[in-house]
């Protein structure tokens, strides 16, 4: 009969005495690389994201497209354009009036932004926390 059954992760370990009784011990280098790495991918994320929703929101004196900048704390995972019609803008159907220099800005943004970019921000970010490809 074995002594002592070992099963170790990046996160810690798991030792099984012969009786049966289980140890967890974590890591304690686990926490600080780990977080780190997912602050960093998350920072990632949010910069992209108001970055590349740029040529997509609807622009006339440009305070809705820096609401999105003043509007979100870059690492919390939550952006949002803060201006009072912020959102009567994005949900907005049946733009009338095309901005010629800004021809892809309209009504939901973000949605749009994702379709063309999100999946290079998701495995950008996935590189970023250490997920590999």
């Amino acid at each position: 009969m074995t002594d002592h059954l070992k099963i170790e992760t990046p996160r810690g370990w798991i030792i099984v005495s012969p009786e049966g009784k289980a140890e967890l011990t974590w890591n304690p280098n686990f926490k600080p690389k780990w977080h780190r790495q997912y602050s960093d991918a998350q920072v990632f994320v949010d910069t992209q994201v108001l970055r590349l929703c740029e040529p997509y929101v609807p622009f006339l004196t440009g305070m809705l497209m820096l609401s999105g900048t003043l509007g979100t704390d870059i690492g919390s995972g939550t952006v949002q354009w803060i201006t009072p019609y912020a959102r009567r803008q994005y949900y907005m159907k049946n733009r009338k009036k095309i901005n010629e220099r800004k021809p892809l800005a309209g009504s939901f943004w973000f949605e749009r932004m994702k379709e063309v970019h999100g999946r290079r921000i998701i495995s950008e970010a996935r590189k970023i926390a250490g997920g590999g490809k």
